[in-house]
């Protein structure tokens, strides 16, 4: 198999898990909960919501109403975690091959895969009616767009083909901003989308650093993530790339009149310490370290700072003005 170009990987699915037996009578009921609430990956969900409630205030220009934010959490929550779990579903023959994934529910068995697409099915349909009924259909439509975006055009068709799927498909995990917009106007504006093109720029800095680390499980199943076909340097080099576009699109919003001297200096700070550890990473990488000497996950972890910081400078900026 070749990992050059254009990659099509059938992967045979081998039974990784702890429970050979998948019958619901050897599950205990709430080994079987935690399991089904493993689906919604609820780590990465707790990042979508620190870039949609921040995004209301601003929308708000103050505190917005408090039910509206909890049916936007909630309804946020249930489609990213259908999405989640039909991500689960689709790839569980190369997860059950992965060491970071080995152990998720449909590996292990305590999910069945008929259950994890039912699942994923239910949370996508119940989703989009909490958002459509509590919040506005505006916001509804683009947690649907969000979830089909990731299950179909993300997991099915770009990760297991190209080294350009987490940038393109990362576009699912930039649409929470607009529904934090929307939740609150009905309406987008540019304010939301140059939010959107900040996390669409920060998603392969964000993820590529991860990616170098555990580039041997991507190339074990043929997933060409940029690691696995790209050498060091060059994945440096386009980290630092997207990083100075990044943090230049972050500063569009007090220019145009959206934000004032509070974020503007949270970003111009957060937004520095990206760029020193992003060029520190290229410079590493230049020098020829590998393993632990290269130091990617610096990075890694800083990046969900940054992003973290950046937001609640959003939230409080309206109060500061």
């Amino acid at each position: 198999m070749s990992l050059s170009g254009v990659c099509v990987t059938a992967v045979e699915s081998r039974p990784a898990g702890v429970l050979a037996d998948a019958s619901t009578g050897k599950r205990p009921f709430g080994a079987r909960v935690k399991a089904f609430v493993a689906l919604t990956k609820p780590r990465i969900i707790e990042l979508l919501l620190i870039t949609t409630v921040p995004v209301m205030f601003l929308a708000q220009q103050g505190v917005p109403d408090l039910w509206l934010v909890v049916n936007t959490c909630l309804g946020g929550y249930l489609s990213a975690g259908g999405a989640n779990a039909l991500n689960m579903y689709i790839d569980r023959d190369i997860d059950a091959l992965m060491d970071r994934t080995s152990q998720r529910p449909l590996v292990t068995g305590m999910v069945s895969p008929r259950e994890g697409l039912v699942f994923g099915l239910v949370l996508a349909v119940v989703s989009t009616l909490w958002l459509g009924l509590l919040v506005n259909w505006l916001s509804a439509w683009l947690a649907l767009g969000a979830l089909l975006f990731y299950v179909v055009v993300y997991t099915m068709i770009l990760k297991r083909r190209t080294s350009q799927n987490i940038v393109w498909g990362g576009i699912a995990g930039c649409l929470p901003v607009l529904i934090g917009w929307s939740s609150v106007t009905n309406s987008v504006s540019w304010a939301a989308v140059i939010l959107f093109l900040v996390m669409f720029f920060w998603t392969p800095p964000h993820y590529w650093p991860l990616s170098m680390k555990v580039k041997e499980d991507y190339a074990r199943v043929g997933v060409p993530m940029l690691p696995v076909i790209a050498s060091n340097k060059v994945v440096a080099k386009q980290i630092v790339l997207y990083s100075w576009v990044m943090v230049a699109v972050s500063l569009l919003l007090t220019p145009l009149g959206y934000t004032g001297w509070f974020y503007t200096a949270v970003a111009l700070a957060a937004g520095g310490w990206w760029l020193w550890e992003a060029h520190a990473l290229l410079n590493r990488a230049k020098a020829g370290e590998t393993g632990g000497k290269l130091k990617e996950m610096r990075l890694f972890h800083w990046s969900i700072t940054y992003v973290s910081l950046l937001f609640v400078a959003v939230a409080v900026d309206p109060f500061l003005r």
